[in-house]
C-alpha cells in the first residue's frame, strides 16, 4: 500500500529532526568522523510506530551505534517530541534499522568491475554458494 501525503509529510518531518538530533548526540559524544545519516522515515498508517532506516560512516562502528541509539531511544522520542509539539499530537514509536542499500550496490559494482572475480579469488566462491 502507498504512503498517504500525511505519512509523507510526517516522515519528512521526522527525518529532518531525527538527523539533527543524532548527528549533534554523535558529535557531543566525542565521536568524530563518525556520520550518521537518516536515509527513510516510514510512517505506519495509524501513525503509531516510524521506522528510522540510518546510514552510518564509517561503516565498522555501524552496529555498535546502532545498540546505543536503540537503547537511547526514549530519550531520542522524548527529545523529538519536544521539537514537533506544535506539529504533531502524539510522537511514533520509533525503530532503528540499518540501511545498507549503499554496500549492496558498492557490491554489484565490485562484481561489474571484476574486482570479486571468483576465477582469480576462490575464497569468493564460498559465499556465492547457496546453503
Amino acid at each position: 500500500m502507498e504512503e498517504t501525503q500525511r505519512q509523507k509529510k510526517i516522515g519528512g518531518i521526522l527525518q529532518q529532526d531525527l538527523a539533527e538530533i543524532l548527528q549533534k548526540a554523535a558529535t557531543d559524544g566525542g565521536l568524530r568522523g563518525v556520520i550518521i545519516s537518516v536515509t527513510k522515515v516510514s510512517v505506519t498508517t495509524d501513525l503509531s510506530i516510524a521506522k528510522v532506516y540510518l546510514s552510518i560512516f564509517p561503516n565498522k562502528e555501524a552496529k555498535e551505534l546502532l545498540n546505543g541509539i536503540r537503547s537511547n531511544t526514549v530519550l531520542i522520542r522524548h527529545e523529538m517530541s519536544q521539537r514537533t509539539k506544535n506539529q504533531l499530537r502524539r510522537m511514533p514509536n520509533l525503530e532503528f534499522f540499518i540501511d545498507d542499500s549503499l554496500e549492496y550496490i558498492e557490491g554489484i559494482e565490485r562484481s561489474l568491475k571484476r574486482e570479486d572475480d571468483p576465477i582469480k579469488d576462490q575464497d569468493l566462491l564460498d559465499k556465492r554458494k547457496k546453503k
